[in-house]
């Protein structure tokens, strides 16, 4: 992340990482290439939202970037939030590499769910929301963490038995929230109608 887009971060503008660069616009649109404009997916860090930005002319920007998801940015001419099914082949396939390294990146965020994770009705847990995560495993968890809270991803694979790869149970989460439409909880990812 470059300064400008760590001091865009600080100060409350929401910042997502390009998943595709079509510099020649959708390969579907049937306008001459020249009246096409150059549109960039990406996915938002901190609540991954879905964006299309059709960007500026000379505005170049690679898969991987970090993109200030401003409308004042001078670079986006248009922004709109989209769904998965509207992304471009390239931005789905990267899509999961990009949550990796964003729960990579933050990981003490994540593993603070694990410490803070709540009920959400007499007989649903957040835990219960995560791929692979029971009765049985949600109270090892609940468990561990009265005794101490987890510090790492490490140590909570270490500490809960039966737990494997919890960095890779919310990588699948996030993703089941980004594709799936009808789901009645979500816990990492928001969209605007959900304000």
């Amino acid at each position: 992340m470059s300064d400008t887009e760590r001091d865009d971060a600080e100060s409350g503008v929401p910042v997502a990482v390009v998943l595709d660069f079509l510099a020649h616009g959708r390969t579907e649109d049937d306008r001459p290439q020249y009246q096409k404009e150059p549109l960039a997916y990406a996915l938002d860090r901190e609540d991954f939202r879905l964006y299309e930005a059709v960007l500026a002319g000379e505005a170049g920007v690679s898969i991987g970037d970090d993109l200030p998801v401003d409308r004042s940015d001078e670079r986006i001419e248009h922004l709109g939030e989209v769904e998965y099914e509207d992304l471009s082949g390239g931005a789905q396939s990267e899509l999961e590499y990009v949550v990796e390294d964003l729960v990579t990146e933050e990981e003490q965020r994540f593993v603070d769910f694990y410490n803070d994770a709540q009920p959400i009705t007499l007989r649903l847990h957040q835990l219960n929301l995560l791929p692979g995560i029971g009765k049985k495993l949600r109270n090892s968890i609940l468990d561990e963490r009265k005794r101490t809270p987890f510090e790492s991803f490490d140590e909570l694979q270490e500490r809960v038995d039966g737990l494997h790869n919890p960095r890779e149970v919310i990588v699948e989460r996030i993703l089941e929230e980004i594709r799936e439409d009808d789901l009645k909880y979500r816990t990492f990812v928001r969209r605007e109608s959900e304000e």
